[in-house]
């Protein structure tokens, strides 16, 4: 390069972050509903530009915006995902007396052991049928026709019933 060929100004990310830090925060806040959250992606939206010397320009202004919106769009929908996946898995509470937690143990063991038992086809429609799932989607899971699904079910649940009682007799 020769003496006349003009030069790009150096980037001044100081002031570029002074200039755009609060108003990325605010975008942000205003996508999450939560400001100290809402700092941290936008921090982390400036680190990106920091380590991306290419984004850094004239048109940095633009990459940093959309970069910011698509963290916090990340971010709620992660935060969606967890409270789906939370709401899921509450579990019931911890029995309070060392009986009760026994007792509970004793029951899981046993149930654990009657599904050990059965067919592993039938212990596998109980479990997922249990775990939530609706009767197309048992049968997506384990590549059945979703008419017999009810049927197959209700044969298994008679099946844990009788190996139950044969190995733990009437309770």
């Amino acid at each position: 390069m020769d003496d006349t060929t003009p030069r790009a100004a150096p980037f001044e990310f100081e002031a570029f972050f002074h200039a755009h830090y609060p108003r990325i925060a605010r975008i942000i806040a205003g996508i999450l509903g939560d400001p100290s959250r809402a700092e941290d992606l936008a921090l982390d939206s400036f680190w990106k530009l920091w380590r991306n010397p290419k984004a850094q320009g004239d048109k940095a202004g633009g990459w940093l915006y959309r970069t910011a919106i698509r963290m916090g769009l990340n971010e709620l929908r992660r935060d969606g995902c967890r409270a789906h996946y939370e709401s899921q898995a509450e579990l019931a509470p911890a029995p309070v007396t060392p009986e009760e937690a026994h007792s509970a143990a004793e029951s899981r063991r046993q149930v654990r052991s009657v599904l050990a038992a059965l067919d592993h086809r039938q212990a596998e429609l109980l479990l997922l049928r249990n775990s939530g799932l609706s009767y197309s989607e048992v049968a997506a899971a384990l590549d059945l026709n979703p008419a017999s699904v009810g049927t197959l079910i209700a044969r298994a649940q008679q099946a844990f019933r009788k190996e139950y009682l044969k190995q733990y007799g009437e309770q």
